[in-house]
């Protein structure tokens, strides 16, 4: 992908940001983010910076109109700030990437769209191949859902190339624990020593996945358009328990932290693992291990804290 011009909505965040990252070299790169969650720091230089909303139809139309690629990642991200606040989710989740639809619906360009796990909330069968039923659990996973639909409904209705991509559990550098990420936390609370809150026993799973490997994910969907119209996990295929999880880091980390258990939280499930083999025909194959990715994102927790 090069000579093109790519809009980033979410950009100052955490994956936006290693995308921007990726692209900006042989692209015309621009972020739109509003800093809700994002920060200004993420922003790679070379890289055009708008401060907008996507809830905010007339401060992004036109920039997105003119993409030939659009990478939307703005999201209100927080399962349990859904709860919260489903409205602003909502808003957030839904109408913006109606209005990222219908900016699109202007131009010519393709929309990668960043949905989410969630939309399957507790599946009954393992592992959870794009055909399994979904079933959201939580505001977040709704909204997600309901994005999903708003873009197969703008391409069905006026051609736009959509590719949606449901990330499974991504970790890596920039990512916030206020937001969201057991390993962003986990790691924060091991380098301080403090004791690592595991919610239920420990034995639910998830398929955590590094950034850089959702990056070529998307990058790899972007330029091939036998992905058009389509939708594919983003995962590793890997099953891991969050109790192994607090274990490895604690270990990787040399660390003093004990381990506490607390109830279960609502919107959790209990086990979450993908089937990738539809992007995996594509050519993606994820290359950084658990052991890996967490040992690239510690280094960057602790160069943040000398």
């Amino acid at each position: 992908m090069k000579n093109k011009l790519i809009v980033i909505t979410g950009g100052a965040g955490f994956i936006g940001s290693h995308l921007a990252e990726a692209l900006k070299d042989e692209n015309d790169v621009i972020i739109i983010d509003n800093l809700y969650s994002g920060r200004i720091e993420n922003i790679p230089e070379g890289v055009k910076f708008i401060r907008a909303d996507v809830r905010d139809y007339e401060s992004i139309a036109e920039v997105i109109s003119e993409a030939d690629y659009v990478f939307h990642e703005a999201a209100q991200i927080s399962v349990k700030e859904s709860i919260e606040d489903p409205v602003f989710t909502e808003e957030v989740n839904v109408i913006g990437t109606i209005n990222v639809l219908r900016a699109l619906s202007q131009g010519d360009g393709k929309l990668i769209f960043a949905s989410s796990a969630a939309v399957y909330g507790e599946p009954k069968e393992l592992p959870i191949t794009e055909d399994t039923l979904t079933n959201p659990i939580s505001p977040y996973g709704i909204t997600k859902l309901a994005a999903e639909h708003y873009c197969r409904v703008y391409q069905s209705l006026y051609g736009i190339p959509v590719v949606i991509l449901r990330y499974f559990n991504v970790y890596g550098p920039r990512q916030s624990s206020a937001y969201a990420g057991v390993i962003s936390i986990f790691l924060e609370r091991a380098i301080k020593g403090e004791p690592l809150i595991i919610f239920g026993d420990g034995k639910q799973t998830r398929d955590f996945i590094y950034v850089k490997d959702v990056v070529e994910a998307n990058i790899l969907v972007a330029k091939k358009r036998s992905a058009n119209g389509r939708i594919f996990n983003v995962a590793t295929g890997k099953e891991t328990t969050i109790l192994e999880l607090a274990m490895k880091i604690i270990d990787m980390t040399s660390s003093s932290s004990s381990i506490l258990f607390y109830p279960p939280r609502p919107g959790d499930i209990r086990r979450s693992v993908a089937k990738i083999e539809r992007i995996k025909k594509l050519g993606f194959k994820p290359r950084y291990s658990l052991e890996e990715g967490l040992k690239e994102t510690f280094k960057w927790f602790t160069s943040r804290t000398q």
